[in-house]
């Protein structure tokens, strides 16, 4: 496919044509900024050319949420693999799993979606060595990025954000460097009021920092009008 359309008009504006099928892609933001919408808009897309895996850590998964979007959602349901860990070792089990149906299988996949990769890892500081659990987030990571330089999958992953107490103006993704170093582009959504958003290209191999404001509606992302093209960060 060389680029998977997002189903969004003004995402895959932003991406010069969608999310790329041999990178992770990484969508992070605060709740309620988009990232799960973004994930069932490329969802829906995907599931044109194949079977999608969709990793719901967070029970974020809305079938109505689905059918908002589109009248066709029985048939993407059919297209979709479900896997729904509850803890970070059930996610790292689970991870074996795509390994071996993914990576290893006949199966043909069109995209890998993990809604999001951190919040169970960020629990799993909790009664886990920092270490032990660096080192399992790191192979769950490396496996998504082996699905997409050998099998050309797009993978789409989403993160949570804290914020920085030093800086309040600075925006921190959970899982850090792990997730920075997997990620070939990332995408940060902020929230500007109750249905405007921005998406700001923070890091892409071939396009420069660019963002773009857009309004989330029940049918998906609509760009917002006021504004017109990119603003391009020096």
């Amino acid at each position: 496919m060389g680029k998977l359309s997002t189903n969004s008009k003004v995402i895959d504006k932003l991406l010069d044509g969608g999310i790329e099928d041999d990178v992770v892609t990484t969508v992070y933001g605060p709740a309620a900024s988009g990232k799960t919408t973004l994930c069932l808009l490329s969802m829906i897309s995907a599931s044109h050319y194949g079977k999608v895996l969709f990793v719901d850590t967070e029970g974020g998964f809305s079938v109505e949420r689905l059918k908002q979007l589109t009248p066709k959602y029985k048939n993407i349901l059919e297209k979709t693999l479900f896997l729904k860990p509850t803890t970070f070792v059930e996610q790292t089990k689970a991870f074996d799993n795509i390994k071996s149906v993914v990576l290893e299988g006949k199966t043909k996949f069109s995209l890998v979606i993990v809604d999001t990769i951190s919040a169970l890892y960020r629990v799993g500081k909790e009664d886990t060595p920092i270490k032990e659990l660096n080192k399992k987030f790191g192979y769950q990571l490396n496996i998504l990025t082996q699905i997409t330089r050998k099998k050309k999958i797009p993978v789409l992953i989403t993160s949570q954000v804290y914020a920085d107490f030093e800086n309040k103006n600075n925006v921190n993704i959970v899982g850090g460097d792990i997730i920075k170093y997997a990620s070939k582009c990332m995408i940060e959504l902020e929230i500007l009021s109750n249905n405007k958003r921005r998406a700001i290209l923070i890091k892409h191999r071939n396009l420069p920092m660019r963002d773009v404001v857009f309004e989330i509606r029940e049918k998906g992302f609509f760009e917002f009008k006021q504004r017109k093209g990119f603003r391009i960060f020096d």
